[in-house]
């Protein structure tokens, strides 16, 4: 480090300011952990609504395929014809919102924090003197 006021001060002093520094770094790991873990919970929030959605049309696509059905069998006009087509577009809507809110949930929730425990290992290497540590 070329700060002077780091190169002047007795080595005292700076084996003192060691748990101060330890504690700041500390503190800044585990900010940097919640603002990952918020993230990642926010995409799968939206996965979990998207899959309520899709359970939500897929409840009225059972009564609609019931009511084609029932149709189809009372009469054979063009009325059944017209429940099947509403049956298929809410299928539609059902596999949309279902397959982009497993993409969400699958987005959000990768095995681990992955930065933090990257900044993390760059802490050791830096206290081990193996590589630099940068500020952020």
């Amino acid at each position: 480090m070329s700060d002077e006021r780091y190169s002047k001060r007795p080595l005292l002093s700076l084996i003192a300011d060691l748990p101060k520094l330890a504690i700041a770094q500390v503190k800044n790991e585990f900010d940097q952990f919640k603002r990952e873990m918020v993230a990642k919970l926010k995409h799968a929030g939206v996965g979990i609504g998207l899959l309520a959605g899709a359970a939500f049309f897929g409840f009225f696509l059972l009564a609609v395929l019931i009511a084609a059905a029932i149709l189809g069998f009372a009469t054979i006009v063009p009325g059944w014809l017209a429940a099947l087509i509403v049956a298929v577009i809410l299928l539609i809507i059902v596999l949309v919102l279902a397959l982009v809110g497993i993409r969400q949930l699958k987005r959000g929730m990768p095995p681990a924090p992955t930065q933090t425990i990257t900044s993390v290992k760059k802490d050791v290497n830096a206290i081990k003197g193996i590589g630099k540590r940068t500020t952020r």
